[in-house]
């Protein structure tokens, strides 16, 4: 070409037109979900449904998500002393997380559902819950220990008279203060240690008695998460044996309390949430509970933190469902929608099987923790060995249908900005948390050996629906047999409580589910007609009535 041409323009000039993409799932009412809105009606919280549509909407928000962004791109930071050489352990956040912490405590997430005296309580705060973690989880581990910690403070009557009013607030007051000048106050819990982990019998933290209705702790743990709470139970070693401690940040004159963080985690996920190792030196504490019953005590916080964990589970794999059939939904490939496409179908509709069948247990379980603590013991009862169950089985099932959903997206699914990468690296956070599967697996042995009443319940549970599928029923007599416990028990554990859980979920969704539904889940999890991915549902599945059920 001459110095002196002038280059011919050419349509094929226009590079970076963008077709064939799927639109950011925003503006969206994320609660406009059919198998949430059932289940928080049938358990007992119709009440609730204006105010988790409007949970919904802000979930579904530009901004809301934005947020939810931000609070994990810009991770906290620990500042162990100020600019004088002064300790103050404290941890700052980024401003989106502090926003989101806001919307959590001020939509009765954290312990308002205790200070609630309408039936479904619990149900209602459990279905927001399950929206608020669709849009960000590592904000709700502190409002999660909050909520859970209620119950094991009121073994102490006069701690939980001081305290009580102020967990089960709806104000965020964030910042390290004496506990009676703050609006509202954030729980956490201090369980475990290096040499022992789930062992915790194996603490080597210390409590001396004051004689002034003190103690003083000694030690150091090894994963305490949400560092900048107000208040800590504690286990440690008294002259009775293991104990439960309630542990201020601050005292009630100002000082604060000995709680020297000596790192945060750099953990594969929930990178907006701190978690920490503290140490404690001549800490002041208060015994919450009796002397020498620590685990006894602080197992009413694990056993509601347990059930945050299957609500986590079950909305985190609904987030991802829904991010999948958004993009299935816009996205065509070889002249048709991917949703129009046989397999493509087969992978979105099992995925929304998995999905409806972790849904309706994690609220049917709120449903049994809301009627126990109103005195209903057979659900005390059925939550006792359900919990152990839908803990292992929901959380376990969560990493690998996020990763289906990631792979629905193909290489947009990979990339941080679909926010698909931050789903995956949470989804197996919930299956360590509070009891990894093994922990769960063998707790339901203790159920079955020590509290007969829990199997009696579970079995009236499963029965409900006896003589309604020849699939669940067979299911159902060979799994009799499986919970007799034997001398190997243990050794099978985990094949018994997969298969308690999937005889479970079968029995709800053939209760409550489109007959369609139930049909395909008994056929796909209970009858053996399943390969070994999703999207290997049978020939003849009722896959439209399926996709009719997806979250968007």
């Amino acid at each position: 070409m001459s110095a002196t041409a002038v280059p011919r323009s050419h349509p094929s000039a226009v590079t970076h037109e963008v077709t064939n993409q799927a639109t950011p799932l925003t503006g969206y009412d994320a609660a406009d979900d059919p198998v949430l809105l059932e289940g928080v009606s049938r358990e007992g919280a119709g009440w609730h449904l204006d105010e988790l549509h409007s949970m919904g909407r802000f979930v579904g928000s530009e901004e809301a998500q934005h947020w939810a962004d931000q609070a994990n791109r810009h991770e906290p930071e620990l500042r162990t002393h100020d600019r004088y050489g002064h300790r103050i352990d404290e941890v700052e956040f980024h401003p989106a997380y502090h926003h989101l912490m806001d919307a959590s405590v001020s939509a009765g997430l954290a312990g308002a559902a205790w200070a609630d005296a309408r039936s479904g309580a619990h149900v209602a705060r459990a279905a927001s819950f399950m929206l608020a973690t669709m849009l960000e989880p590592g904000h709700l581990c502190p409002v999660s220990m909050t909520y859970a910690v209620v119950p094991a403070l009121r073994r102490s009557p006069d701690l939980a008279k001081t305290y009580e009013p102020l967990l089960t607030g709806r104000v965020y007051d964030p910042g390290l203060r004496a506990p009676a000048d703050k609006r509202g106050l954030l729980a956490g819990m201090g369980m475990t240690e290096k040499q022992g982990g789930t062992d915790v019998r194996a603490n080597t933290t210390v409590a001396t008695e004051q004689g002034d209705g003190t103690w003083r702790l000694r030690g150091h743990k090894w994963f305490t998460s949400a560092p900048m709470n107000d208040l800590f139970l504690v286990l440690a070693q008294a002259p009775a044996g293991l104990s439960c401690f309630l542990v201020p940040r601050v005292l009630a004159d100002g000082s604060r309390n000995t709680f020297r963080i000596q790192r945060l985690k750099d953990k594969l996920g929930n990178r907006s949430n701190a978690s920490s190792e503290p140490e404690f030196d001549d800490t002041v504490a208060w015994l919450v509970g009796a002397e020498g019953k620590g685990v006894r005590t602080i197992i009413d916080m694990v056993t509601m933190t347990r059930l945050d964990c299957v609500l986590g589970s079950a909305a985190g794999t609904r987030a991802a469902l829904a991010q999948a059939a958004h993009h299935v939904r816009h996205r065509a490939v070889f002249g048709a929608r991917l949703i129009d496409q046989p397999l493509m179908r087969n992978v979105i509709g099992d995925l929304a099987l998995e999905s409806e069948a972790a849904t309706t247990l994690a609220l049917r379980l709120a449903g049994a923790a809301d009627r126990a603590q109103r005195g209903d013991e057979s659900e005390r009862a059925f939550l006792r060995l359900a919990t152990a169950v839908g803990k292992y089985w929901v959380c376990k099932r969560q990493p690998a249908a996020v990763a289906e959903a990631l792979e629905c997206l193909g290489g947009n699914g990979y990339d941080e900005a679909s926010g698909m990468p931050r789903l995956y690296r949470e989804a197996p956070l919930n299956g360590i948390w509070e009891g990894s599967g093994n922990v769960n697996a063998l707790d339901m042995l203790r159920a079955l050996a020590r509290e007969p009443a829990s199997l009696e319940a579970f079995r009236a549970e499963v029965t409900a629906a006896a003589g309604a599928d020849s699939r669940l029923d067979a299911a159902w007599r060979e799994l009799q047999g499986d919970l007799v416990l034997t001398e190997d028990a243990p050794l099978r554990a985990r094949r018994v409580i997969e298969r308690a859980a999937l005889v479970l979920q079968g029995s709800l969704l053939v209760r409550h589910a489109p007959a369609a539904v139930a049909d395909a889940f008994c056929a796909s999890r209970l009858a053996g007609d399943r390969g070994l991915a999703f999207g290997t549902l049978p020939p003849g599945t009722g896959f439209d009535a399926l996709l009719e059920r997806l979250p968007v």
